[in-house]
Order: C-alpha cells, then sequence, then structure tokens
C-alpha cells in the first residue's frame, strides 16, 4: 500500500493518490471554426456529441478512481475552468458520481483556455496558425492574446496554490480516505501543467500531441510516492501523446521511485544542453550536476 504522508513543516498531510486532467467535450468551436467569430470564445458550448462524450467520461473517471469498483474509501474534488464548455462537460462528468464522494468543486480561473484575442475570424485565424507552426507553439504569442509561455505561467501559479490547497487540507479530506484531485480544462492547460509539473522542456513541449475531446491523463502515485503517468497509461499510450523514449523511461522510473529521490540516469538530460561534459573524479562535482536533472 502507498504511504501518501509527508511531513511539512511538522504538520502531516496527505497526498491525492490521483491528479486526473480532463479536456472538455466537443464543442461548437471544435465543429466549426466559425463559431468564435460571432461567439466569445468563453462561451462557446458543448455540442450534442460533446455531452455525449462527457458522460462518458463520467463512468471512465469512475471506474479509475474507485479501482474499478475495488475500492470503498475514495473521494474526489474537482477544478474546472470557468468556460461554458468545461462547466458542462463538469455537470455531465458529475452525474456518474454519487453525492457523498464528492469533497467540492473549484472554479479556477487559472486553467482556462489559450487566449487567442477577442472574436476570432476564421480566415484570419488560420494564417495566424500557420505562422504559429513556423515560430514555434510555446512562444508564439497570438494577437490580442496568449501564448503558450503565458498560460505555462498561471498554470505554474495555480499549481503553488493547489498544493497549499492539499498542505492546508483545504480539501476537508479525511486521512482513511483516498483523494482524487479531477482538473476539467483545455488541451494546451493541460498539457503544460503535465510540463511543469515533470520540468518537460520547451523542445518536449513542441513534440506533445493535444488531448483529444474528453479525453484524460492520470497522474497516479507510485511505489515510492512519485507522481507517474505510467502507473497507469501504457508506453505505447504515452508514445501515440508524443512522449519521446526518454520520457517514458523517466515516468517508468518515477512510478517507482522514492519521493523526493534523484534519478540515476538523468544524465541522458545534460545531452540537451551541453555538447561534451568531461569525467570529473570529483564526487562535490559529481553530486551537484545532480540537481540539473528533473
Amino acid at each position: 500500500m502507498i504511504n501518501s504522508t509527508t511531513e511539512s513543516s511538522d504538520v502531516k498531510y496527505h497526498l491525492p493518490k490521483r491528479i486526473i486532467l480532463v479536456r472538455h467535450g466537443e464543442s461548437q468551436g471544435n465543429k466549426d471554426d466559425n463559431a468564435y467569430s460571432v461567439t466569445p470564445d468563453y462561451k462557446i458550448p458543448l455540442t450534442t456529441r460533446g455531452i455525449e462524450q462527457a458522460n462518458q467520461a463520467g463512468s471512465r473517471i469512475l471506474d479509475v478512481v474507485s479501482d474499478h469498483g475495488s475500492s470503498d474509501n475514495w473521494k474526489v474534488y474537482f477544478y474546472v475552468s470557468p468556460y461554458v464548455r468545461t462547466r458542462s462537460t463538469l455537470r455531465e462528468i458529475g452525474r456518474a458520481f454519487p453525492r457523498d464522494r464528492v469533497l467540492g468543486v473549484r472554479e479556477e480561473c487559472r486553467v482556462r483556455e489559450q487566449d487567442f484575442g477577442n472574436f476570432q475570424v476564421a480566415e484570419r485565424m488560420k494564417v495566424i496558425k500557420e505562422t504559429r507552426e513556423r515560430f514555434g507553439r510555446f512562444f508564439y504569442r497570438f494577437p490580442e492574446g496568449e501564448s503558450a509561455a503565458d498560460v505555462y505561467d498561471r498554470v505554474s501559479h495555480f499549481l503553488e496554490s493547489l498544493w497549499r490547497d492539499v498542505d492546508m487540507n483545504r480539501h476537508h479530506h479525511d486521512p482513511n480516505d483516498e483523494l482524487n484531485l479531477v482538473i476539467i480544462s483545455h488541451g494546451l492547460a493541460s498539457r503544460v501543467f503535465l510540463m511543469k509539473w515533470f520540468k518537460w522542456t520547451v523542445e518536449q513541449f513542441e513534440y506533445l500531441n493535444n488531448l483529444g475531446n474528453c479525453e484524460f491523463r492520470v497522474m497516479e502515485l507510485g511505489a515510492g510516492g512519485e507522481y507517474s503517468l505510467a502507473v497507469h497509461h501504457s508506453d505505447e499510450e504515452m508514445l501515440e501523446w508524443g512522449l519521446s523514449p526518454e520520457m517514458i523511461a523517466d515516468q517508468k522510473w518515477r512510478a517507482n521511485a522514492s519521493r523526493g529521490s534523484l534519478n540515476d540516469h538523468c544524465p541522458r538530460y545534460l545531452d540537451a544542453f551541453f555538447d561534451h561534459l568531461t569525467d570529473s573524479n570529483d564526487e562535490d562535482v559529481k553530486s551537484s550536476n545532480n540537481f540539473l536533472c528533473p
């Protein structure tokens, strides 16, 4: 059994067993780009298909957090982007959960969609997105909008708040129960959340594929207390998402690593930053170099 109790400033707090990132169901904007030219992005609704997707996702997430029905001491707490399509997705997902299993829900503006500007004319946005591909998806800032780097900054701030919530038990979590945090958001916000958490580089981010509508990623505590995608997901799934073999190897290491430990294989990450590093017999230098690793 995983020990999810951690000491912080002499105060015990219990880590969530899972953090689940969910993209919203199919929206009218996903179906027709012209919707953005007449409806503000935050007001774009789900399609009928999107509502069905959210219903199905609720059942699948319930299956995950209940360990396929074998666990009887789980609880769930939701965070949701304020957009209409994410709140509607939450509403449909929530139909799968008994009331006494839901600890609460919080609207969180920092996990909202990337700001692409105000009303978006389809022809203009097509040209802008082509320019983004040439410039680079992470640093390109949309006119009157945001770059992925901007979204990274606000998601980073959200992560700090998330851990304060855990540390101060703002979820009102009984330590005897397994806590599952479900964050219903958008494709880019979910990808930069993972990028920040696992310390992925900008180059690694550029290769990541977007989540499908109502697709989700499960970060689960491994045997030693580190979160990993590899506890729940297969190598094939992670390859499909755009993770490199090195990134997958790191996820598999995290699945069994002790919390706070360093990956002994992490020197391979140095190759992304240096052409050549000479070997050293100085143990202090070797030790300090390890802190460069995720």
